[in-house]
């Protein structure tokens, strides 16, 4: 993971527009196929696979907390992992609230 990060920072910071251009192409085709698969979950099964993505966003707030303490990161590579472990832990809570409403409805009332 270090070495990735030192790629991360090197390829912003120096002038090597190829490193730039393939980190750009990967975050576009991220995107992308990150588009294509959520556009094509029906409505009823959002919810339980939301849950599912909790232990992801998790996985992603460890991997940025690590990213941010790294002896020899940058600043843009502990900006990025300050707004990665923001927006992690916004789906984190938001997908558990949802999914213990959604858990509520199955409840027996009375």
């Amino acid at each position: 993971m270090h070495h990735c990060l030192m790629l991360a920072d090197t390829a912003i910071t120096t002038d090597s527009g190829a490193q730039l251009g393939l980190l750009l192409a990967i975050l576009m085709l991220a995107i992308f196929v990150g588009f294509e698969i959520i556009t094509k979950v029906p409505p009823t099964l959002h919810t339980p696979l939301m849950s599912g993505s909790n232990a992801i966003s998790g996985i992603t707030i460890v991997g940025a907390l690590l990213a941010a303490g790294a002896f020899e990161s940058g600043f843009l590579t502990r900006l990025f992992a300050l707004l990665a472990v923001i927006m992690a832990t916004i789906n984190v809570v938001g997908g558990y609230l949802v999914t213990h409403r959604m858990l509520g409805m199955f409840r027996k009332k009375g």
